[in-house]
């Protein structure tokens, strides 16, 4: 398991900032799913479960009494403890599979690309145990690949991505196997009757070839193929960067280019 990576300070800081940016689409989405089946009743609290940074913990506050983010590692804790702008927002280093918060106290439980490391039969359970009636669990990521738009240069950037991925996948563990199955198997593991499963959620963000590059840092693939052999990893990402110089030029650090990005939800309700 590459979990380890993210109890690193220097790891959870590459993470914060270059981790892809939150998805609007997802999360009006969770909010309406929310919404919808609190029918009326007022948003008490959100539960952020492996929240790591923060990243998707802010974005709850204004619609909840109380938000509490959680995550495992001490380090992406602090950075989210430092990032934090919300007075209704607290965090605490906890497991997944103990939340420390009462029985059906909770309208949310919120998972982002994050599920894929828990022991799901325990997480599931405490879900159930600390939902309200009409609560509501939401689990959502990304799909691994991501199309470049920009001007005519769009087939030769998304060569290079293609390069990437591959490269990240030789260093991929068994979390791994539940992301590219778009999470079918929590789907099918959840105990409750109303659920859904959405996949091909489309989501555009604006990104620099540094932040590209910065995200490659930031995936647990290129840190594990770091672990096993630095060098090599360090010469893949100077081969990668030079690739981008050659097709965008004196543009490489300053143009922004559109990125589609196709995510996937898993929605349930406690009735």
């Amino acid at each position: 398991m590459a979990f380890h990576l993210y109890k690193n300070m220097a790891f959870s800081l590459i993470y914060q900032k270059y981790m892809v940016p939150v998805s609007n689409e997802i999360t009006n989405m969770v909010l309406s799913y929310v919404k919808g089946k609190a029918n009326g009743r007022p948003l008490e609290m959100a539960v952020d479960v492996g929240c790591g940074t923060g990243r998707y913990t802010l974005p709850l506050a204004p619609h909840f009494k109380e938000v509490l983010g959680l995550d495992i590692s001490d380090t992406q804790i602090s950075v989210a403890k430092q990032m934090s702008l919300a007075k209704n927002v607290s965090y605490m280093v906890s497991p997944a599979e103990t939340l420390p918060v009462k029985d059906a106290s909770v309208d949310l439980v919120h998972v982002a690309v994050a599920v894929h490391w828990f022991k799901l039969d325990k997480f599931l359970d405490e879900t159930i145990r600390v939902l309200k009636t009409n609560g509501c669990l939401a689990v959502h990521a990304f799909e691994p690949v991501a199309e470049f738009e920009y001007k005519n240069l769009s087939d030769d950037l998304n060569s290079v991505m293609s390069e990437v991925w591959e490269t990240l996948y030789q260093h991929v563990d068994n979390s791994t196997d539940d992301m590219l199955s778009r999470y079918q198997h929590l789907y099918e593991a959840i105990p409750l009757k109303d659920k859904e499963r959405i996949t091909g959620i489309p989501a555009k963000v604006q990104l620099t070839i540094p932040e590209m590059i910065g995200f490659t840092h930031s995936s647990y693939m290129f840190q594990r193929f770091k672990e096993k052999d630095e060098k090599r990893a360090e010469q893949f990402i100077m081969h990668i960067s030079n690739r981008f110089q050659e097709i965008l030029g004196e543009e490489t650090d300053s143009v922004r280019m559109n990125v589609h990005m196709k995510h996937y939800c898993v929605l349930a309700c406690k009735h």
